[in-house]
């Protein structure tokens, strides 16, 4: 069984960090360590306690500095991480995200095998000016071309990689986890929601997620008996988590519930009457497998990546249109799944999203380029002067890339 080392890192940690990147890398980890590797999660330092056992189901945690900041602590982060990288010398870097995706190049200059998943185009995230989006456009850039081998979370990922870069990336992606369907409501109860009379969404309070289009339209379609719960907290202070909370005070009816994990998360997903992902940016979005895994009846905004799960039309509306998911949101509310067809969603979603398989496709991805070693690419450290001329073909290409304002290079196709 090999023990090879995989060092990953590009999340704010786990286990309990809110965030899509943060529960694949939460769930994915634990499945290689099974698969024999020993993985290496490196975690940022604001979001961990120190006194944390530094073991979690199999995983060593790795807690790194950086500082709690919107736009320094992915970079800062990536960086520590990359020169520690360079230390330990593992035998695989597994980078998941395209900000953290920018040191790349500093990876392959330290003789490392690196590969990155793609998680979703963040420079289209409503919170960046254009220097974070800008920075997030060079990652991107870095990433997909330096990197030893790309991994997409979503088909519509795939073909943004081939369209601007031509480069081959495989589809792997986000899971979920099966799990029975628990009888008790108590934690429901306590927030003060009656069980499938509520409507729910999942996510970090940020635009992009778009809470107030839901809110809005909750208060539009005026569901008797019907309440709605927005779960999830700020990550950064932020005005449109202000302007949300407002809102949310002047209409009825609605909870903000906060971040929700363990049991109450799970008896909120399984008492649902509806779930609704109005975001105008996802990668593969995991709240929506999950509640898929729990059979639910969920409205999605008609995103390519909504899409790649729900595509029934009646299960589907035009991002951003109040109006639009006011209407979805009454006739859903109207459906009721019988436990035979409740059940027979949730195993049809466990199917295609099922994290052994996808730990398994990720093993195979590794397996290429530890292969690739093994039939004659030297298995050694790369020598200094070895590392100085990769170092200076990969500055040669970047310096070959056309210019965008302010001098950053970006790809001829971006």
């Amino acid at each position: 069984m090999s023990r090879e080392e995989i060092y990953t890192f590009g999340f704010r940690g786990f286990p309990g960090v809110q965030g899509g990147i943060e529960t694949h890398a939460e769930h994915l980890a634990p499945q290689l360590v099974q698969l024999g590797y020993r993985v290496t999660a490196c975690t940022r330092s604001p979001y961990i306690d120190p006194k944390f056992d530094r073991k979690w189901n199999g995983v060593q945690l790795l807690r790194l500095w950086t500082v709690r900041n919107t736009y320094l602590e992915t970079l800062l982060h990536s960086v520590v991480c990359a020169l520690v990288a360079g230390f330990r010398r593992p035998k695989i870097v597994h980078v998941h995200g395209i900000g953290p995706a920018l040191v790349t190049p500093l990876l392959r200059m330290l003789g490392l095998r690196v590969v990155v998943t793609h998680h979703g185009e963040d420079y289209n995230r409503e919170k960046w000016g254009w220097m974070a989006r800008t920075i997030l456009r060079v990652g991107e850039i870095v990433g997909m071309r330096f990197a030893h081998k790309r991994i997409a979370v979503s088909r519509s990922i795939e073909k943004l990689i081939t369209a601007k870069y031509g480069k081959p990336s495989e589809v792997i992606p986000n899971g979920v986890v099966f799990s029975e369907l628990p009888l008790q409501a108590d934690k429901v109860i306590e927030l003060g929601l009656v069980p499938g009379q509520y409507v729910l969404t999942v996510g970090r309070l940020v635009p992009e997620k778009r809470q107030l289009d839901l809110l809005r339209a909750f208060q539009d379609s005026k569901l008797e008996g019907w309440k709605l719960a927005i779960v999830g907290q700020i990550d950064h202070e932020n005005k449109y988590a202000d302007r949300l909370a407002s809102e949310a005070q002047l209409v009825e009816n609605v909870v903000m519930a906060g971040y929700q994990s363990g049991e109450t998360l799970r008896q909120l997903y399984a008492h649902a009457g509806v779930f609704v992902l109005p975001s105008s940016h996802e990668g593969l979005p995991i709240v929506l497998l999950e509640a898929l895994s729990y059979g639910l009846p969920v409205l999605v905004s008609d995103i390519p990546s909504n899409m790649e799960v729900v595509s029934d039309p009646a299960n589907v509306f035009k991002v951003g249109d109040v109006r639009d998911l006011s209407l979805k949101l009454t006739s859903l509310a109207d459906v009721k799944l019988d436990a035979a067809a409740r059940e027979a969603l949730r195993r049809d979603n466990a199917r295609r999203y099922d994290w052994s398989d996808i730990a398994l496709k990720t093993s195979a991805a590794y397996g290429e380029l530890v292969g690739t070693e093994r039939d004659g690419v030297p298995v050694r450290p790369v020598s200094t002067g070895e590392q100085i001329g990769q170092g200076a073909t990969m500055l040669a290409e970047l310096g070959e890339m056309p210019r965008i304002p302010g001098g950053l290079p970006k790809s001829s196709n971006a």
